[in-house]
């Protein structure tokens, strides 16, 4: 059931906190398709994929703001323990190691200020006035921006923990001016070389999926191959876990029983017949967000991976089928050398006013330090 909010930024501007199990499904999928920034890890069913999977709570919330024509924003969203808060609970918007955007559902087009308003009102409301920890924000996009500035306009603080440049790919007219334009025209070299020698191998070829028994066949390929490589040792592919294979199942399954944004894609690459590369996308808007991908290791020193993502280039400018690729990674990407450009993506905290005993540039100070001990721990355990 929703709270009401003691004052609406806008008299025409509902706000509440209800769970998403109670969102009517037509208005979300409405709202993914028209949001300012149509962040597919917000759409109803990447977020019912979570839930039903066990990878995200049953009773997950969101905050959620209506105008009279229906949904016109809204972020799902936890209150959990973190050092921020010196081990009290604080607020965030709903993350797992498959969500790699938190920018809100914020319906597009005139008053959008006012939409993010009652929002951020409405994150206060949700927090109880705590502080937000608030990662994979694109801090530089025209969302992101006016989030930030909406908050300001609030008398909310804003502290930047950290942030770092992922890389993404802006479609050409064609793919040669993309070439003709590319700032690492070694990296094209190498990968015209490995693609020789992978044609030398045997029949290579590139097969593109986005529904039916073919996407299923090349999901099931993709989860053979990314747990027969370094992530199924490590427990950390998606068949390692029942939650995660159920999670890849909800999510990239696409009919008319479940239909709804964002649309999904798996491109595979073939090496006579043979899947030696695979890679599963969430398109939404004009934007496909290259989630996930892997390769068989045995062929690493012809980089089927990258080989494959070239395919992906090619594609998008043969066939348009986006504006924009997302590589949807953290720091250390190897398509930082394929993709010319870069999205700021950054980690803040937002703290609302009503005075708090602990500064917010402390609480940042605290993050930043946790960011650091988790980062040594990693390096630790590599040279292990």
């Amino acid at each position: 059931m929703g709270l009401p909010l003691r004052r609406s930024p806008s008299p025409v501007l509902d706000v509440t906190v209800e769970p998403v199990a109670a969102i009517e499904a037509a208005a979300w999928d409405a709202l993914a398709r028209r949001a300012a920034d149509p962040n597919p890890f917000y759409a109803r069913r990447p977020v019912e994929a979570h839930r039903a999977s066990g990878l995200g709570p049953a009773d997950l919330a969101a905050v959620v703001v209506r105008d009279p024509d229906g949904l016109a924003a809204l972020l799902p969203f936890v209150l959990r323990a973190d050092i921020t808060g010196l081990g009290a609970a604080v607020g965030q918007p709903f993350l797992s190691p498959y969500v790699t955007a938190s920018t809100p559902l914020v319906l597009d087009g005139r008053d959008l200020e006012d939409r993010l308003d009652a929002l951020v009102a409405g994150l206060a409301l949700a927090s109880g006035g705590r502080c937000w920890r608030w990662p994979m924000l694109a801090i530089e996009s025209r969302l992101g921006a006016a989030l930030v500035a909406a908050m300001e306009r609030a008398d909310w603080q804003v502290a930047l923990v950290g942030r770092f440049a992922r890389p993404v790919l802006d479609r050409r007219p064609d793919l040669a001016a993309f070439l003709a334009d590319h700032p690492h025209k070694g990296r094209l070299k190498d990968l015209r070389r490995r693609r020789r020698r992978l044609d030398e191998a045997g029949a290579l070829t590139f097969e593109v999926a986005t529904d039916g028994a073919a996407l299923e066949r090349a999901l099931d390929a993709f989860l053979a191959l990314e747990a027969a490589g370094w992530k199924g040792e490590a427990g950390t592919a998606l068949a390692s876990r029942a939650d995660s294979t159920r999670f890849a199942h909800a999510l990239f399954r696409q009919d008319g029983a479940t239909s709804g944004p964002p649309r999904v894609r798996a491109d595979t690459l073939r090496l006579d017949g043979r899947v030696i590369a695979a890679s599963l996308a969430l398109v939404s808007g004009s934007t496909a967000y290259l989630l996930k991908t892997a390769y068989d290791e045995t062929l690493r020193a012809h980089a089927p991976g990258l080989v494959l993502e070239d395919e992906i280039v090619r594609a998008l400018h043969d066939t348009a089928f986006a504006d924009r690729l997302d590589s949807a990674t953290l720091p250390g990407s190897p398509l930082e050398s394929l993709f010319p450009e870069r999205m700021r993506i950054a980690e803040i905290l937002a703290l609302p006013p009503g005075g708090s005993l602990l500064p917010l540039e402390r609480r940042a100070d605290l993050a930043r330090f946790e960011h650091r001990a988790r980062a040594e721990v990693k390096r630790l355990m590599g040279r292990r």
